[in-house]
């Protein structure tokens, strides 16, 4: 979430950042919530001040009126006891007041709770302006000596290619009738060695950021209470994307979601904490299951491995100081992470800036890392690369979040004068399958059909070289 005294300082920052981001949010609805509960709150704690003064002053002050009485008549007496009773009563005065003001705030705060939660993260002064993906900016590209992307898959291979739903029936790698039998669209069973080709992609990414970056592996829950999911950012803007377990119903205190990114784990895991300045940064990583609703995707990618209902995933993150620079230090070398393996699996990538449009609620900053699938059908209006089929696909994305989502999960660390900072976050995908196999299969395919297992991935499938 944002910084309220950002806000207080400067709204119009969040005004342009939400209007860059297309997110509708009230601003101004909530700076003046925000006013008005501070000022409420001020008031509450003024009254229960002077009711703290009273308590302490009240007893001796009625005690000695008590005394006078003994010996007052007539309108003296009735003048004493005047006094008593408004002293009696001052309390009751004051507590219902603060009554009063509590209720008011009881009605103010979850408005200004659910629009605080809304406004979304300013856009980076340097990320493009847009509106949707296709405003995205492409960084860069790389390809192994092999196979240019710019040129058609006969000239690079000499034979037509295959699909990968062509390549997972004739080899046999995926049922994807039994899998919709058992549940429904989008679900799939990988079989033979399409389940290991997906395992040993798996094991090859969290053993490269592990032994080779030094990030602490986590078996880290899948299914998280709400809390999870809302302190780092994927509710409410994702809420229609998750799978929602209503344990309340069956009597159980909350209800549980399964989640579609270990980041939710990974980042949960130290919340409400106060940090040792000096373990930072921390450098996790984590294989889990992950599960995606895919709401409003109907029709888009529905056949085959791109967009399923559950997959795995090696997702990284890093909990670093809260300086942008380090932030930015860290987005970067997240990013050569993911290209370093990539080019291990020499897969042709493409590096893209995403634009203010498709940056979602939490980033200030988001790359992603697309790979050549060269049976993918390019996206209806994309500007053509050359006249043959293929097109790049999503397969990684590196987000930069400064403290918006640790101010959210209440993540701090103490400074060297000994005030507690909230802590900057980044999160990155190193390995995503049984998306990442359609690359593979469709790139490493031959001639005769078969497909040579990418050498860097043979000792996961006990030397293994060719698949069919």
């Amino acid at each position: 979430m944002i910084d309220l005294k950002l806000l207080r300082q400067d709204p119009d920052v969040f005004r342009r950042g939400a209007l860059a981001k297309g997110i509708d949010v009230d601003v101004d609805r909530l700076v003046n919530l925000d006013e008005q509960r501070r000022a409420l709150t001020a008031e509450r704690e003024t009254k229960r001040a002077e009711q703290k003064r009273l308590s302490k002053e009240i007893g001796p002050q009625i005690g000695t009126l008590q005394g006078q009485l003994k010996s007052a008549q007539g309108p003296q007496r009735d003048a004493i006891q005047k006094k008593i009773q408004a002293l009696q009563e001052k309390p009751a005065e004051l507590k219902t007041e603060i009554q009063s003001v509590d209720r008011t705030l009881a009605e103010i705060e979850p408005q200004w709770k659910e629009l605080w939660l809304a406004v979304p993260q300013p856009p980076d002064r340097d990320v493009p302006a847009g509106d949707s993906p296709a405003d995205n900016v492409e960084l860069r590209r790389w390809h192994p000596s092999w196979f240019d992307p710019d040129k058609s898959f006969v000239d690079n291979k000499g034979f037509v290619p295959k699909t990968h739903l062509e390549l997972v029936r004739d080899l046999n790698l995926v049922d994807f009738e039994r899998g919709v039998k058992m549940a429904g669209t989008r679900s799939y069973f990988l079989r033979g060695d399409g389940a290991r080709l997906h395992q040993a992609v798996l094991r090859l990414a969290l053993d490269y950021v592990v032994n080779e970056h030094g990030f602490t592996a986590l078996s880290a829950p899948v299914i998280v209470r709400e809390e999870a999911m809302v302190g780092t950012g994927f509710f409410p803007a994702g809420r229609d994307q998750a799978y929602h377990i209503e344990e309340s119903k069956r009597g159980a205190g909350h209800d549980l979601f399964l989640v579609g990114t270990g980041e939710v784990s990974l980042m949960g895991l130290h919340g409400d904490e106060i940090l040792d300045a000096d373990s930072l940064p921390l450098k996790y990583a984590t294989v889990s299951t992950c599960f995606r609703r895919e709401a409003g995707a109907a029709g888009k990618d529905t056949a085959g491995l791109f967009r399923v209902h559950q997959f795995d995933k090696v997702e990284q993150v890093v909990i670093c100081k809260a300086d942008e620079a380090e932030s930015r230090h860290w987005h970067q070398t997240m990013i050569g992470i993911v290209e370093s393996f990539l080019q291990r699996l020499e897969l042709p990538y493409r590096l893209v800036q995403c634009c203010t449009g498709d940056l979602g609620p939490k980033n200030a900053d988001m790359i992603d890392i697309e790979c050549w699938m060269p049976g993918r059908t390019p996206a209806p209006g994309s500007a053509p690369g050359s006249a043959q089929a293929g097109d790049w696909g999503e397969t990684h994305s590196a987000s930069r979040l400064y403290d918006y989502q640790c101010r959210r999960l209440n993540m701090r660390y103490r400074d060297s004068s000994g005030s507690t900072v909230i802590c900057h976050s980044l999160n990155n995908t190193v390995a995503a399958s049984p998306r990442i196999l359609i690359p593979i299969l469709e790139m490493y395919q031959n001639k005769d059909g078969s497909v040579t297992v990418p050498e860097v991935l043979r000792p996961y499938m006990n030397g293994q070289e060719r698949i069919g």
